[in-house]
This record gives C-alpha cells, structure tokens and sequence, in this order.
C-alpha cells in the first residue's frame, strides 16, 4: 500500500506523546507508533514482522471459527496488514482481539464514530505510562480509530483520529483492523 501524506495537526506535534515518533518518508511527515502495550504493560511491537520498514504491532485475533495473529502497520492511519490465518468471515466481520503475550483481552466497549459502523466495541492500545491508549474498531474493514492523549485538546484529538492512509493496493480484507 502507498502512503499518502496528510496534514498532522501542529499542536499535537509539540505534545508528542511517548511511543509515538515523527518520521520523515519521501519529504513527508508520518507518525509512527513505536511502543504500544496491552493494559498489562507487555510490549504489542514485533520486530521480526516489518511493514513500511518499521516494526509492526501484533495481536492475537479471532475472526468466526478462525483465530491467529495479525501485524498491523504502525503508521498512524495505516491500515495494512499481514494475518497468519486466513479468517472466517461466516459470522460477520466482528473480531476479538487478545495480547498475545498473556491473552488478556484488549477489547473495550466502544461506539465507532464512523457513520454507518455500528460496532460497540473496540481493541485498546497503551502507549508509555498508561495515560494515553488508541481505540481501534473492532470490525474488520472500518478505518474508524481514536487517539486519546491526555495533555491534547479533543479537537486535535478528533483531527489526529480522522487521519486514514488509503493508497494503491487496498481492498476490503487489508483496509482496516
């Protein structure tokens, strides 16, 4: 998938939270996640599974009758993604999420605000310090994710949450978690 640059609000530039860092691809600015944990602190970052040349974040998922891992893109608004499991789609598009780590359930509830999404519950991710986390749709194919950052103002936290990448190569299964 392409990158395609979007506008990061500048004050959330001068408040960058720790576990996400300011890269510089093709002239253009990204934000990329660099340490997401699950609630217990266990780190969510695989090395060994790159995607855009930086690590990616692994979760242990279950999609209908099938279940595996997935590495998502930790660029901010990407949604591409590897799986190790081809998923079943039988039930609907609805997944459980688990850190695979310890298995413990990174599920929340959760309203998506993207219109048309009527999922209620989400997958939550820690950055450093337990303050701030990111919410993602728990329903395969919806872009809909939210930052909450403690020392931001909801209207950045709202203009950061509507970044979404979508370039070349995109297609139901890869457009979102």
């Amino acid at each position: 998938m392409k990158l395609i640059p979007k506008d990061i609000p500048t004050e959330f530039l001068q408040i960058l939270p720790e576990g996400i860092k300011l890269v510089n691809r093709h002239g253009s600015p990204y934000l990329v996640m660099d340490r997401v944990t699950d609630t217990n602190g266990n780190s969510l970052m695989d090395e060994s599974v790159r995607i855009h040349g930086e690590p990616s974040i692994k979760l242990h998922v279950k999609v209908g009758s099938s279940e595996g891992l997935i590495f998502v893109d930790a660029y901010w608004g990407s949604h591409a993604k590897l799986y190790s499991f081809i998923p079943d789609f039988s039930n609907g598009k609805t997944l459980e999420a688990f850190s695979p780590a310890d298995g413990s359930s990174l599920m929340v509830p959760w309203n998506c605000p993207i219109d048309g999404c009527e999922e209620k519950h989400g997958i939550e991710l820690s950055l450093p310090g337990g303050l701030n986390t990111i919410i993602v749709c728990g329903k395969l194919g919806c872009p809909g994710h939210h930052i909450n950052v403690a020392r931001v103002a909801d209207g950045v936290s709202e203009s950061l949450s509507n970044i979404n990448f979508f370039g070349e190569g995109e297609d139901e299964l890869f457009s979102a978690i």
